[in-house]
């Protein structure tokens, strides 16, 4: 099947075409020739339910804007098959420390219980990090229900919040599980039960492999992420209350806006930025030495589409997307560096743009200040909750909130074709373009089969080899179809 994303492709480069020097269209030719080539070679998207209701291609625009067709007949699928069983004779225990933000604890967590399934321990609470960006002394029952947690998970695994007292002189081992391993992998590792009775994990996320798993250890990190892995009531309850805030509007969009700091000084973007900070967030990058890139050409970066669309960008692309100016559109992010000076031109075009600092008092914020990790799972659960998702940038954060959207009945989620836009956004920039219906139609048809639809997982990229092909795997977490996700008329 030919990749749809195609398409749009296809479709800027003719009109490049029909508007550039003649001598100039052979290089277009082969260049399109190439592009073709290359989007046929990668991961194909199975898009599913394609009849009258799918609202990429309604004809009534409010469908098209906030509709996602009621899950097009899919639904949550996690319940065991008939060969699983319950846990049994667990004497030994796993001890895990939990790296990374909130979204890399997450994911981490469900697979550290799936791993203490797989080798039959007793999983302890896991810690969390305390030593990352953020500097969150939050505990685990700060963030998560734990009660919940351990209840939840009974007949899967058994869960205790701390090491026993007896346990505590026993032979134990501390170990690098491989990232993206099998379950061959820990059925090997269940060897080390004869030498010592405690294991400890000092890193957690990426530690079992995305696919080619069994299905029963597949449902029950599903388990695990969407039902176990509860917030704390404090966080849910302030969530729940931001969310109904926003919906006395009407609909809204969360946009994870990824312009902080420490991620464009990470990617070393800084287009649209002055020679000033651009050199700050160069000193930045050169001074944090887990930080492997030190040197980066911006431009190549924003061209291949590996920048975080800048606040101005994103306000160009939801307006050509036909959201009205009205549109209340709730910002999930941390600091956005730079402040109003670069959200003024987003906030010009939609007035009704919120942070959680306006839309919670003072005292309600009280209780998750300096938390970091505390106040990102407020975002999350709006996140979750709201009627279209858009993130700016990739990451933990924006490949949970797809997943989980996925699981929930495909909640429209809209991710930016950010090299496509790049390309529209300089034609504009040289006034080879306008901002008018036919910019506006080149954007929607790029965004048409990136919505949300349901898709199988993305398997490796072509021409990726050894443990390599493991990172260009679409995450479990950002895409659960199809172990946990059935059509409506499977039983």
């Amino acid at each position: 099947m030919v990749n749809p994303r195609s398409s749009s492709s296809y479709r800027l480069l003719r009109f490049r075409f029909l508007n550039s020097p003649s001598i100039s269209r052979l290089a277009l030719i082969l260049l399109g020739f190439s592009l073709f080539v290359f989007l046929l070679s990668q991961r194909q998207i199975a898009v599913f339910d394609r009849g009258p209701s799918f609202p990429e291609e309604s004809t009534d625009l409010e469908g098209r804007l906030w509709g996602s067709a009621s899950g097009y007949g899919y639904r949550p699928c996690v319940k065991p098959t008939r060969k699983y069983s319950a846990p049994q004779n667990q004497k030994h225990y796993l001890t895990v420390r939990s790296n990374g933000g909130l979204n890399q604890m997450r994911t981490g967590i469900c697979d550290m219980v799936a791993v203490a399934r797989m080798m039959n321990a007793v999983l302890v609470i896991p810690q969390l990090d305390k030593r990352s960006f953020w500097q969150d002394t939050s505990t685990f029952s700060d963030i998560f229900d734990e009660s919940h947690f351990i209840k939840a998970l009974e007949s899967d695994v058994h869960i205790v919040s701390e090491l026993p007292k007896e346990m505590e002189s026993a032979p134990r081992a501390r170990k690098h599980f491989t990232s993206w391993s099998s379950a061959s992998f820990y059925e090997e590792m269940t060897q080390m039960w004869k030498d010592y009775e405690v294991i400890h994990v000092p890193k957690s996320d990426s530690r079992l492999a995305n696919n080619d798993l069994p299905v029963d250890i597949q449902r029950l990190r599903c388990r695990a992420m969407y039902y176990a892995l509860r917030f704390s009531n404090p966080i849910e309850s302030l969530g729940k209350k931001l969310v109904e805030r926003l919906k006395s509007h009407g609909p809204y969009i969360t946009l994870h806006l990824r312009y902080e700091k420490d991620m464009l000084a990470f990617t070393g973007c800084t287009y649209g930025l002055t020679d000033t900070e651009a050199e700050e967030l160069k000193i930045m990058r050169e001074n944090t030495n887990h930080w492997k890139m030190k040197d980066i050409n911006s431009t190549e970066q924003r061209l291949g589409g590996f920048c975080p669309l800048t606040p101005k960008e994103v306000s160009v692309f939801l307006h050509s997307m036909g959201y009205p100016s009205s549109t209340w559109i709730y910002v999930a992010a941390g600091e956005i560096y730079g402040g109003e000076t670069y959200l003024s031109h987003l906030r010009s075009r939609f007035p009704n743009l919120v942070f959680k600092e306006n839309l919670a008092t003072v005292e309600e914020l009280k209780e998750f200040s300096n938390h970091a990790t505390q106040t990102a799972a407020i975002d999350y659960i709006i996140s979750i909750e709201s009627n279209v998702f858009v993130p700016s940038y990739t990451g933990n954060m924006a490949r949970a909130a797809e997943g989980h959207r996925r699981f929930l009945g495909h909640r429209k989620t809209i991710n930016p074709d950010r090299k496509g836009l790049v390309q529209l956004f300089n034609m504009l920039e040289k006034g080879e373009l306008k901002e008018d219906a036919n910019f506006s139609s080149l954007v929607i048809e790029m965004h048409k089969y990136r919505q949300g639809a349901p898709r199988k997982r993305y398997g490796s990229l072509p021409g990726s080899k050894g443990r390599d092909r493991f990172r260009t795997e679409e995450s479990f977490y950002e895409n659960p179809f199809p172990e946990c996700i059935c059509h409506a008329n499977q039983h």
